[in-house]
């Protein structure tokens, strides 16, 4: 599926900087680990702590765990019910379908191995280590229905889990409506791991499309897409809940918080009317503190996210078929 995104000239202004006033990264070098066959659509990742181990989910409902370069990929987890291996193996990223499910964020508390999971189709869920059918734990907020579960966090001290629906209209098959009329009803939503209930922060979001907690859970940073920001929003304090722009980046997807207060950001630069993909490093302040330029690589392809582990960033899209490794 290939999203045209229409930007106001303000954010060229903000491109401009990008471009020329952040550190633009070569890379040294860039490996792929290759998906299992007719697998595609990786969206987002979660790590096992102190391994090279992750999870993510792709596009025919499946969410895979990479256990090192000798096994490989093996299959984990599914949010779908009733989904069907004969019908759903091998689904694209263009022909998403309700009964397979589309895992899109993941996020995994070390201290319990709970692996969280937000699906377009059946919501916010968790799988236990040992996977297999992911288990509700909510399909509605105050009364509303999650109409596009994406981006999910744990804030790993509390266990407490923070995600978005990306639009409270539109569902993954209307993306680019939503992006066609500026949709903004997304939400930001806290599940609470003690009562076991789920509240809204906040609203009226240009889909949004990642979140990220600090590591004292005072803010977080969501993205949204349709609106090419990330907004900063506070969690505790004399104003909880009241929110800044704090970068202006266009097409931002997931983001993941990183050493010292630090976020990998996956976004895109403009290039000749084209967006570029790239990889931004910002502060908890939004400021681009480093720049991986992607298009070697991706061309013109969206990357979801890029995850830092160890010395090395993994990138995800979901518009191919295997998980990008960069070391610099």
């Amino acid at each position: 599926m290939k999203i045209h995104i229409i930007m106001a000239p303000i954010f060229f202004t903000s491109i401009f900087h990008f471009c020329f006033l952040s550190t633009l990264v070569s890379a040294i070098s860039f490996n792929q680990i290759q998906l299992p066959k007719n697998a595609t659509g990786p969206e987002a990742m979660a790590f096992e702590l102190g391994t090279s181990r992750f999870f993510t989910g792709i596009a025919d409902g499946r969410i895979l765990k990479y256990r090192g370069p000798t096994t490989g990929f093996v299959e984990f987890g599914f949010a779908a019910p009733n989904r069907s291996k004969s019908l759903c193996d091998g689904t694209n990223t263009s022909n998403p379908n309700p009964v397979c499910g589309r895992p899109l964020g993941l996020a995994l508390h070390h201290q319990t191995q709970r692996l969280y999971v937000c699906d377009a189709f059946f919501g916010f869920g968790v799988l236990g280590p040992d996977g297999g059918l992911v288990t509700q734990l909510s399909t509605t907020a105050e009364g509303e229905p999650y109409r596009f579960c994406n981006a999910v966090d744990v804030h790993q001290p509390t266990g407490n889990v923070y995600f978005t629906d990306a639009s409270a209209v539109y569902d993954i098959r209307e993306l680019e409506t939503a992006i066609s009329v500026q949709d903004s009803t997304g939400r930001l939503l806290k599940y609470d791991v003690k009562n076991k209930q789920v509240t809204v922060l906040f609203r009226n979001l240009s889909f949004a499309a990642g979140v990220a907690i600090d590591e004292e859970e005072k803010f977080a940073l969501v993205t949204e897409f349709i609106a090419n920001r990330t907004r900063k929003i506070w969690l505790q304090g004399q104003r909880p809940y009241r929110s800044e722009i704090v970068n202006s980046l266009p097409a931002p997807d997931n983001i993941k918080r990183t050493r010292l207060d630090n976020f990998w950001l996956a976004a895109a630069r403009v290039m000749q009317s084209n967006l570029l993909p790239v990889g931004a490093r910002i502060n908890r302040n939004g400021n681009v503190l480093e720049t991986v330029n992607l298009e070697r690589w991706y061309g013109n392809k969206s990357v979801s996210e890029v995850q830092e582990y160890g010395s090395k960033l993994y990138i995800v899209s979901r518009l191919v078929n295997f998980v990008g490794v960069f070391k610099h």
